[in-house]
């Protein structure tokens, strides 16, 4: 057996300090990391079924950071490191088909907002990961790409929508991963994936160039395997875009220093964090058996449990909210087909379709998104007239109450964050769908206040479950701290033991 230097590296697991800090003694060079992890896809996809495309220009962009590191050093904090992108991002160089054999010829001349970032801090784009097609789901079933699994057991779902991402990450099968979350689709994947998910701030990070679900929830947010590389990935993607006027808001909000110098291993020692309850337990009887819901609650006291002996005060319980109250401020069957058409006039030529209801006509959207079409009127809304439709508007009203309450409790109870699972069960068996009842996304999503989702542990079948931590508007720093304190005092991710590293012999 002969080694080469890239060899010698241990890519499973490799954070992004790893990935430089072996860069900087020629250990690896950014041709072979991209190298090794398109090996690793081409290994075990099949299994997992979370890639869509692989990029073809990924080696010659490998090839020209390494020239570039050779004579200057890094291109930026994300230099040669390969991150795999939910396809409905905008890519310029590859199709972005939201998962739909309607859109697989839809070619974008431009790379969305928070994709330029990416590369401009020196990441190579190696693949597109997987989706619950449209978005419009919970599964991460597509018509283009089929059903993606769970890392950790494979006749699971992984969730959705970002479970292509979610899966692939936990796999090893790129650094970092970029998602996208309307309602629980950065957090529940990245629970079931035993990942770190962040739901930024609305505002903080920019939806240009990225296919639309419902434009007052939609953001994107990193999916990775540690807090740290979760905070260097928002370092680059946080950032004004003139392009999309509600990244005004978080401009001034970034902090100087960046994300990863808020990261504080004693963050939770003298922290106020508050128990949601309420978002605990089955919330529907026909979701799933009251044992899968105690599964996750029993990870959950234990990770309290460790919150409380690293110094946090634990308030428990806390009332936040009218559950039914917050259901009521749902407006993604108003927002749908208004967005996605603007976003494919936008597309211009480019456009394989000019709407919504004429992707959904062609008949080749998979079967279980297609039945989520026939149950609601998405279809039937009048798109141009959404603004004036008085139903929608007191929704949005409804919107600025909930955020006005959840903020006052906080207040009230002198809280820092409060806690509660992403999904009330575990991932369920595949052909089951996810049930949307237990997932516990519309705090964060119909408040725009951000929300960190950490590893907390395995039910005693060896499945993974989250916890999600919520803030105030911009306490991503905070959030971020108090993960990162609980990551390093728990040590709960660890990879699918499937997915280990490839023998290299020659």
């Amino acid at each position: 057996m002969s080694t080469r230097p890239s060899d010698s590296f241990d890519l499973v697991e490799a954070s992004i300090a790893d990935i430089h800090a072996a860069m900087e003694v020629d250990r690896v060079t950014a041709t072979a990391l991209v190298d090794r992890y398109l090996e690793r896809i081409d290994t075990f996809d099949d299994d997992l079924n979370a890639i869509l495309t692989v990029n073809d220009g990924a080696l010659q962009r490998a090839r020209q950071l390494d020239a570039h590191f050779a004579s200057d050093g890094l291109v930026g904090p994300l230099h040669g490191i390969p991150v795999l992108l939910k396809d409905n991002h905008d890519t310029h160089d590859m199709p972005t088909t939201a998962g739909s054999v309607a859109l697989q010829e839809s070619a974008p001349p431009r790379d969305a907002f928070v994709v330029r970032q990416l590369r401009d801090a020196g990441a190579v784009v190696i693949a597109k990961a997987n989706l619950q097609e449209l978005s419009f789901g919970v599964d991460t079933i597509s018509s283009l790409g089929g059903a993606t699994r769970n890392a950790y057991d494979l006749e699971r779902r992984p969730s959705g929508s970002s479970g292509g991402t979610a899966a692939a990450i936990a796999a090893n099968l790129g650094a970092i991963g970029m998602g996208t979350d309307t309602c629980s689709s950065i957090r529940s994947p990245a629970a079931f994936n035993c990942l770190v998910g962040i739901r930024p701030t609305r505002g903080l990070c920019s939806r240009t160039g990225i296919v639309p679900l419902c434009g007052t929830q939609d953001t994107a947010g990193p999916i990775t395997r540690t807090v740290e590389d979760a905070a260097r990935t928002l370092d680059v993607i946080a950032g004004y875009d003139p392009e999309d006027p509600v990244t005004s808001r978080g401009a001034s909000h970034p902090p100087t220093e960046g994300y990863v110098a808020a990261l504080d291993a004693t963050a939770l020692n003298g922290a106020r964090i508050g128990v949601a309850r309420q978002f605990f337990g089955l919330q529907a009887d026909e979701s799933a058996s009251e044992a899968d819901a105690e599964a996750v609650t029993t990870v959950l006291e234990g990770a309290l449990e460790a919150m409380a002996a690293a110094g946090a005060t634990i308030i428990d319980p806390v009332d936040i909210v009218d559950i039914d109250y917050l259901k009521s401020a749902r407006v993604l069957r108003y927002e749908f087909a208004r967005d996605f058409d603007a976003y494919l006039s936008e597309l211009g030529d480019a456009a394989p379709h000019d709407s919504l209801a004429e992707v959904v006509s062609t008949g080749k959207i998979a079967p279980a998104i297609e039945s989520r079409f026939e149950e609601t009127d998405i279809l039937g809304v009048d798109a141009d007239a959404v603004d004036r439709n008085v139903d929608y508007l007191r929704r949005l009203v409804r919107r600025e109450q909930l955020t006005e309450t959840t903020l006052s409790t906080l207040i009230e109870h002198d809280l820092d964050a409060l806690l509660y699972p992403p999904s009330t069960i575990p991932p369920v068996r595949i052909p089951d769908h996810q049930p949307f009842d237990e997932m516990n996304c519309e705090l964060s999503a119909h408040t725009g206040l951000p929300a960190v989702v950490v590893p907390a542990g395995f039910t005693a079948d060896g499945l993974p479950v989250g916890l999600e931590l919520l803030g105030g508007p911009f306490d991503e720093p905070k959030l971020l701290s108090f993960a990162y304190a609980f990551e390093q005092t728990t040590t709960h991710r660890r990879p699918p033991a499937q997915f280990g590293e490839l023998d290299r012999r020659d």
